[in-house]
């Protein structure tokens, strides 16, 4: 059986399938003859069904920020089981109510997250008056008044979804377990609907909650108490918790180990100058110390971000991998996105670069930035190391189709410029069945540099500068609050750069005192950073956090009898075992490959109402909206290069990261082509009369799917966030709208920089990870050009330094060997320290994971000569561990950095 693993996915889903799972009508509860309109999801989506209903005062009244609800959620055996909403929609920064049964009682608690982690007691004051309940062994239901639900203040985290528009966007989810003290993912499904105002509306409202009625219960509480009593907030901001920050300074300080934030760090360290690279996660490949994933995985030298086929295992098992203080699901692990994604990579469009990008930036220009990322990473369509494609009935159904219409067939990254009505496998950044990209690259080189240094588990507070002159940076703990405290500082003319996303960039950037005023001004009304922010006279008023943008996400469902879903959420705990051997022993089958079987991918472009070109990337996958659709493709269009529509994002008073205004379809030229798009797909899918429409249903049109799906990130996001800090000639301080210059220095600043998806101004055509790898590249050419901060005048100028022309890469030092940091169980911040002599332990592709550097100088006792063992790494570029392998295995050489030992 399936199960709900096409929910869980919820990057890749929009969960809005209101057209074939909901139902929507108004009904009068029989108990209290309350008067609800109603949403009725199916167990088509969520086992036994489950129903939310809510009725407002018929008209908005006071603080508008009540109503009586109901629910209706299911149970297993033995009455097991809770249910949840959201009054914002989304999981993150959203004030949630959930219920479950205990006894004859009904119980129920207000939650929150600042992320997607496991959420805490809510400290605000909400209240929840129970007015009726009943239980049976198949389900229970409550009718109860909310107040105070509509507005909500978590630790100073401040939000609200008042019913002052057309629609109210809830969230529901459901768990097969009542709650015992610690909550687990919801694994009965979730998903988001629009609840209209007016049908709720009733001016009988208050004579159903007039009169004597049992005590509320208070935030926090989840049994009622006779003195309702508010979980106390913090009154004195948090310390740092963790181990004081090793001595010593740095030409150059990288926050953030992602795409970009590893391979500028690589490159930068090639030119002999010290470099730090602080990752706020812990490790994530098994060959840097990464110890997380099922016991098959990692009891074979593995961890889940190893084995391309545990994916998508985020959007079910977060914890410990998901940044907890940003409202969107992220990779916080050594490697980010780069680490948990589906691991596709593109060879950049050129008109992405000439169209997006200034002078400096163009495709000519950042040509040999990408002729030296793909040697470094060429890429593969055939992961599976037998060189065979598996399970590829969704590809051949809908290839079919789309050739049979007129569309090509390319090799992608052959003809990387051809996305026009073209489709073709997907390439990924693996090599010998496992996940490589930067991390198995850039990272593979930098850790063999004594000049080099990475911390994981340590998260920076904020740049310590003095005017626009970067002094070093501020520490917090990270993960487990095992990371580092203090201050780390910057040799004399050393640079810091910002490598966090867009979303942990701004963060930083805020907290630095770079910003907006009104972000500026919450972070300095915050409890954790206002009595030690920045003096505003020395605030840098630039935008930071706008022209977010993200790839517009709208889903079609197809079904065909050929086509065969696997379940690669059960393979997490117990693999079929054919799969699970072929990995282990070949790395090779469906588990080499990523989930959820992608492919075909196809791409389209249309002029929209303004003359602008926009690109439409397809992106398809064997997998439907509801539990059992085992026959189902989801094919997922994504509005990218040319898109006009722009969001931001903002800080709240916790210092968390969310999205403000949501980048999707503000503007109608972008919505018209979303619906031309679909339509053009629809007709050419319609050349194969086998092949179903789920979604849209029959008898809906384009124009009216289209609109049925809210505009928020829960409905239309793809998690591919750019553009926050925007890179340009045009200086924010002068009335233009960059925050970075050519060189990717910060306006205002003298040595802050920005090398992430931040710096995009706007959207291309594909999944951008190569784009951040090639502009990493281009960027740490340009910031290893610029000239000595002493020959700099002045701090806080309103210009950074004059671009620099970058003809050739960087200069590259002879590396030397140096150890990575392990993890045990709960991660250790131990940093990777350079050594007078260098380690010759060796960076293990698959093996055991290199012990920690210690603090003193002596170097580690040497490796003792043997055979490499399988996966284990046997050669490249200062490599000092065994270059011969076990019987039956040869060690192949996939570049000059990094050779393996592969099956013979």
């Amino acid at each position: 059986m399936k199960g709900s693993s096409v929910l869980k996915a919820a990057s890749l889903l929009s969960p809005l399938f209101a057209p074939i799972a909901l139902a929507q009508d108004k009904f009068t509860h029989a108990g209290t003859g309350i008067e609800f309109w109603r949403q009725v999801v199916s167990s088509d989506q969520t086992a036994g069904g489950f129903e939310w209903g809510y009725a407002l005062p018929g008209e908005p009244t006071g603080a508008n920020d009540e109503y009586i609800g109901y629910i209706k959620g299911s149970l297993e055996t033995g009455r097991q089981g809770w249910s949840g909403v959201s009054h914002g929609g989304g999981m993150p920064n959203a004030l949630l109510l959930v219920a479950w049964p205990e006894g004859d009682a009904v119980k129920t608690k207000f939650v929150y997250a600042g992320g997607y982690s496991p959420p805490e007691d809510y400290s605000g004051d909400a209240t929840l008056t129970q007015l009726s309940h009943t239980i049976s062994d198949t389900h229970f239901e409550i009718v109860y008044r909310c107040q105070k639900c509509w507005v909500w203040n978590h630790k100073g985290a401040e939000g609200s979804q008042l019913p002052t528009q057309e629609v109210q966007v809830i969230g529901w989810a459901q768990h097969n377990k009542i709650f015992s003290g610690t909550w687990s993912f919801h694994n009965k499904g979730q998903s988001q609907f629009g609840a209209p105002v007016a049908d709720a509306r009733n001016a009988k409202y208050f004579s159903w909650v007039s009169g004597p009625s049992p005590t509320p219960v208070p935030s926090g509480s989840a049994t009622p108490s006779a003195t309702p009593t508010p979980t106390p907030s913090p009154t004195a901001p948090a310390t740092c918790v963790g181990k004081p920050a090793p001595t010593g300074s740095y030409d150059y300080i990288v926050v953030g180990g992602g795409a970009g934030g590893i391979p500028v760090a690589d490159k930068l360290s090639e030119s002999g100058k010290s470099v730090l690279l602080i990752e706020k996660g812990p490790p994530s490949l098994a060959r840097f110390g990464g110890t997380m994933g099922p016991a098959w995985v990692t009891s074979n030298n593995l961890t889940r971000f190893d084995v391309p086929g545990l994916c998508n295992q985020i959007w079910v098992d977060s914890a410990g991998v998901a940044c907890t203080d940003i409202d969107q699901m992220a990779g916080c692990v050594l490697g980010g996105g780069a680490a948990v994604n589906a691991a596709l990579w593109w060879k950049p469009v050129d008109i992405d670069f000439d169209y997006n990008f200034p002078a400096g930036w163009k495709s000519a220009d950042v040509k040999g930035a990408i002729d030296r990322v793909f040697k470094r990473i060429p890429g593969t369509d055939s992961p599976s190391m037998d060189g065979k494609r598996y399970r590829q009935e969704g590809f051949d159904v809908l290839s079919g189709a789309l050739g049979a219409d007129g569309w090509k067939s390319v090799v992608a990254n052959n003809q990387q410029n051809e996305k026009n009505r073209t489709y073709s496998h997907s390439p990924f950044m693996y090599e010998n069945g496992q996940r490589q990209g930067p991390l198995g690259t850039y990272l593979v080189t930098a850790v063999q540099r004594k000049n080099f240094a990475l911390w994981t588990n340590t998260m920076v507070r904020r740049v310590v500068r003095t005017g626009g002159r970067a002094t070093g940076v501020e520490l917090e703990s990270g993960v487990g609050s095992t990371g580092y405290c203090g201050t780390v500082n910057l040799k004399p003319g050393g640079r810091v750069i910002l490598s966090g996303g867009a979303f942990g960039t701004s963060k930083v950037l805020f907290r630095s005192g770079i910003g907006p005023k009104d972000q500026l001004t919450v972070v300095k009304n915050s409890l954790q950073d206002g009595s030690s922010f920045i003096n505003e006279s020395d605030w840098i008023n630039l935008p930071v956090g706008q022209n977010l943008n993200d790839h517009v996400n709208t889903d079609l469902v197809v079904r065909h009898p050929n086509i065969s879903f696997y379940d690669f959420y059960v393979a997490w705990d117990t693999p079929e075992a054919g799969d699970k051997e072929a990995y282990l022993t070949k790395r090779s089958g469906i588990l080499a490959q990523s989930a959820p079987n992608i492919g075909p991918l196809a791409w389209e472009v249309i002029k929209g109402s303004d003359g602008i070109d926009r690109s439409l990337q397809w992106t398809a996958r064997v997998e439907g909206p509801g539990p059992n659709d085992t026959h189902h493709l989801t094919i997922s269009q994504y509005l990218g290069h040319g898109s006009t529509s722009r969001g931001s994002l903002s800080i709240n008073g916790a210092l968390n990261i969310f999205v403000s205004k949501a980048p999707y379809l503000n503007d109608q030229a972008d919505t018209d082509v979303v619906i031309a798009g679909i339509k053009s797909m629809m007709k050419s899918i319609s050349k194969n009369p086998a092949i179903t429409f789920q979604v849209p249903p029959a008898n809906t049109t384009v124009e009216q799917y289209v609109a049925s799906l809210p505009r928020t990130a829960g409905a239309r996001r793809a998690n591919h966030w750019i553009g926050t800090a925007k890179l340009g000639t045009d200086s924010a301080l002068t009335g233009g709208t960059a925050v970075v210059d050519l060189n990717t220095q910060v306006y205002g600043t003298d040595n802050i920089h920005v090398v992430d998806a931040s710096i995009f101004p706007g959207h291309i055509f594909t999944n951008p990870t190569s784009y951040i790898v090639v502009a990493a590249e281009h960027a740490a050419a340009k910031i290893l050009a610029l000239p000595s901060l002493g020959n700099v005048g002045g701090t806080s100028s309103s210009v950074s330094g004059k671009p620099t022309s970058v003809q050739s890469s960087a200069p590259s030092a002879k590396p030397s060997s140096v150890k990575v940091t392990k993890t045990s169980a709960k991660p250790s911040p131990t940093p990777v320290k350079s050594s007078a002599k260098p380690a010759p332990t060796p960076v293990k592709s698959s093996a055991k994971p290199a012990p920690p550097v210690q603090s003193s100088a002596k170097p580690a006792p040497p490796t003792p000569t043997k055979a490499a063992k399988p996966w284990e790494q046997c050669g490249g570029l200062g490599f000092t561990g065994p270059t011969t392998c076990v019987s039956g295995y040869v060690c192949q050489a996939e570049n000059k950095f990094f050779s393996q030992c592969v099956r013979s």
